[in-house]
């Protein structure tokens, strides 16, 4: 079938696909974009508000660029126009919304070292619980297929 023999009703709804995609790509994102950002001073947490009324929470110090900063720097949020993302213009850091709420607290790299960091902690639980794990035998062997 040519472009020519096509039914009226379909070219039509080509034409419009365009917007469509567009129009879906904004309501998806709607659950995830911040309607407002701050930093609570008593609770040391910077607070996001979404759009469908859900909020999340969560320390400076677990996010890349933020660890290391005033209490007024952290205050300085910008909230970018369709509100995935987070500026602090006084510390040049930027993070999204949807990362955020995955969990992803800076870039690859940063997040990388940071869980590197993370796995090299001792604690007298994770001693004991090593100490217990190496009297069963240690760490068990892989199942062969």
């Amino acid at each position: 079938m040519t472009d020519s023999t096509l039914p009226v009703w379909v070219k039509t709804e080509v034409l419009r696909a365009d917007e469509a995609t567009t129009r879906g790509m904004i309501e998806m994102t709607s659950m995830l974009q911040a309607t407002a950002a701050r930093f609570d001073t008593r609770k040391k947490l910077i607070v996001i508000e979404l759009a469908n009324g859900a909020s999340f929470a969560f320390p400076p110090s677990l996010a890349q660029g933020l660890s290391d900063a005033l209490p007024s720097e952290l205050a300085d949020i910008e909230i970018t126009p369709m509100g995935v993302g987070l500026h602090w213009p006084q510390l040049d850091a930027d993070l999204t919304v949807e990362g955020l709420l995955a969990g992803v607290f800076g870039s690859r790299a940063w997040m990388r070292q940071h869980a590197a960091r993370a796995g090299r902690a001792t604690s007298p639980a994770k001693a004991l619980a090593a100490k217990a794990n190496g009297a069963k035998g240690g760490r068990p062997r892989k199942a062969s297929a």
